[in-house]
């Protein structure tokens, strides 16, 4: 299946940040709920989770907080990073920070995790897929970057610094900062890292195919 490198035009587009229109609604919580479910599967295998809940699991273990918590407050501090940044943050920013947290929570807490090797690869694999999906959705609303995203495209403004070594940079650091304090580090991590940009570009192609064949 050939990958779509571009984030195509769709009937929900906003065209500002906080331009919120119910058309909307559902791409953009469909989207951020999918992001939290994949998040979770990956937490659930136990080979590894994605860089940024490698911290929150961390922060959870020292702070006494649930997955879901922590991770909302690692989004928060994030976002009051963005004021020296100047960057503004939209609807889709504040719903990212809410919503992700909130069911990846869910999900770890409600889903038996699996013990056999099989099931476990399976909600790996899972996971990078159902992240790929709900961030294709997500991003084609044009509500806002999540906390995290954002962070990146500021300072790589702000710096003058290639995009790719500042999302390098900042995963890096939060994984190896994560895995110090005790957040789960494997496989899992390495096949994320690998795998997610061909989920995200096969799902923006799928909804490309689809978007083609509804429009008269």
């Amino acid at each position: 299946m050939r990958l779509s490198h571009r984030i195509p035009a769709t009937p929900w587009r906003a065209t500002t940040t906080w331009g919120i229109r119910p058309r909307m609604i559902a791409p953009l919580f469909t989207g951020l709920a999918l992001f939290g479910l994949g998040e979770g599967l990956l937490v659930l295998a136990h080979l590894g989770a994605t860089p940024w809940t490698v911290f929150a699991q961390g922060l959870a273990r020292h702070a006494s907080l649930s997955l879901g918590w922590a991770t909302a407050l690692i989004s928060a501090v994030v976002l009051l990073a963005w004021w020296p940044l100047r960057e503004r943050p939209g609807f889709g920013t504040i719903a990212n920070l809410v919503v992700i947290a909130l069911v990846l929570d869910i999900t770890a807490t409600s889903i038996p995790a699996p013990t056999a090797m099989t099931a476990r690869a399976l909600f790996v694999v899972a996971g990078v897929v159902v992240i790929g999906v709900g961030s294709a959705l997500y991003l084609t609303t044009g509500l806002g970057p999540g906390p995290r995203d954002g962070l990146m495209t500021s300072l790589h403004r702000r710096l003058g610094a290639s995009v790719v070594y500042v999302r390098v940079t900042l995963e890096v650091s939060v994984l190896v900062i994560g895995w110090f304090m005790g957040g789960t580090v494997g496989i899992g991590t390495a096949v994320f890292a690998a795998s997610i940009g061909f989920s995200i570009g096969a799902s923006l192609r799928g909804l490309e195919w689809v978007l083609a064949r509804s429009t008269p």
